[in-house]
């Protein structure tokens, strides 16, 4: 008898792993499902962002290098100011040993009378020695407001300050005039280069305008008529002081030649001088200087007009400042005060670089 095999099932294996799934776990693995893509886009946003911030870093960094840049900039030309200051001081300080010298050397010639040293020019030069130190504080103020873009009484208050810097210049001369007119017109309290462009005691207004004019743009049409016109009075003005100074000249060449014929004739016309043996040199030499000195003093009381020239000068040049500072705004007005500082030291500075120039051997 044969036996049938038993009928061949399939084996079923049950893996751990294929566990049943319950409802709540069920709900877990769609949250985290749906929460994957919002991770992504959270991610990719912070990507996306961190070029930004390094632009905005950058930046920053780029802002505060330039601030600094600025500072070390401002502290550059603040130490130009210093030396442009200490090389006019220096350059004072040489043309008034060169004075000294000049006056013991004429004192120490018996050819010569002493010239002694008077104390209202000493003085004088002091207080001008100040004024430069104080108009390059003023001029390093005026740049300062202006790149500050100061407006206002502020403005005002700096502006009326320079300009009243240069009336105290103007009374400083005329006191030095009354004592030494010759020293204030000489120039000799001025570095070289100011000299060169010196119109009695001082600077031409006409010529101040010219140079200062295009640094006042942009003006009206109205303010370029009235500064054109200002110059032209100016111009008048001069010509009419100049042409003053040169009768003045004349006068005064003619008033020594005449008198000196005066003199020569007269002492020809005067008696034989007595026998040697009565011959009285003191006497002789007495009329001799009494005639040279009543020449002398007529002489000087015409120069006593030289001085009203340089008062009227100095009118002249306060008066066209203060005309050009009703003419502008303040802001012109303080650019055109501002050039004229830097002109002015731009000059001492380059006397001072003449003076160091290096020489060849004699």
């Amino acid at each position: 008898m044969v036996v049938a095999p038993p009928p061949l099932t399939e084996p079923k294996f049950e893996s751990q792993l294929a566990l049943p799934l319950q409802h709540g776990d069920d709900q877990d693995n769609a949250a985290a499902l749906q929460e994957s893509p919002r991770h992504a886009s959270d991610s990719f946003e912070q990507e996306a962002s961190k070029p930004r911030d390094k632009i905005q870093r950058r930046l920053a960094q780029n802002r505060e290098a330039a601030r600094k840049s600025r500072l070390r900039k401002k502290a550059y030309i603040q130490n130009l100011e210093t030396s442009r200051m200490k090389l006019a001081h220096l350059e004072q300080e040489i043309t008034r040993a060169r004075q000294q010298s000049a006056y013991i050397n004429r004192s120490s010639n018996p050819a010569t009378l002493p010239a002694p040293i008077d104390s209202g020019v000493v003085t004088f030069e002091v207080e001008y020695a100040q004024w430069v130190e104080e108009q390059g504080r003023q001029t390093a103020e005026l740049r300062a407001s202006l790149q500050a873009a100061a407006e206002g009484p502020e403005l005002r208050a700096v502006v009326e300050a320079a300009l009243a810097h240069y009336d105290r210049l103007f009374a400083a001369k005329r006191e030095a005039a009354r004592r030494d007119v010759f020293f204030v017109m000489s120039g000799v309290w001025r570095t070289g280069a100011e000299r060169f462009f010196l119109w009695i005691a001082g600077f031409r207004p006409s010529e101040v305008i010219r140079v200062l004019a295009p640094q006042l743009e942009p003006m009206t049409e109205r303010q370029a008529a009235d500064v054109q016109g200002l110059q032209q009075k100016a111009r008048h003005l001069e010509d009419a002081l100049s042409q003053g100074m040169d009768k003045l000249k004349q006068t005064l060449a003619d008033s020594l030649l005449a008198e000196a014929v005066v003199v020569s004739t007269s002492c020809d016309a005067s008696p034989p001088p007595p026998p040697p043996e009565e011959e009285e040199p003191s006497s002789s030499a007495a009329g001799d200087g009494g005639c040279y000195m009543a020449q002398m003093g007529s002489a000087m009381g015409r120069l006593s007009n030289l001085v009203a020239f340089v008062d009227h000068a100095d009118h002249l040049r306060q008066e066209t400042l203060q005309n050009m500072y009703k003419i502008l705004t303040l802001p012109q007005a303080a650019r055109g005060l501002l050039a004229l500082g830097d002109y002015c030291q731009r000059l001492r500075a380059l006397s001072s670089l003449w003076a160091a120039r290096p020489r060849e051997p004699a």
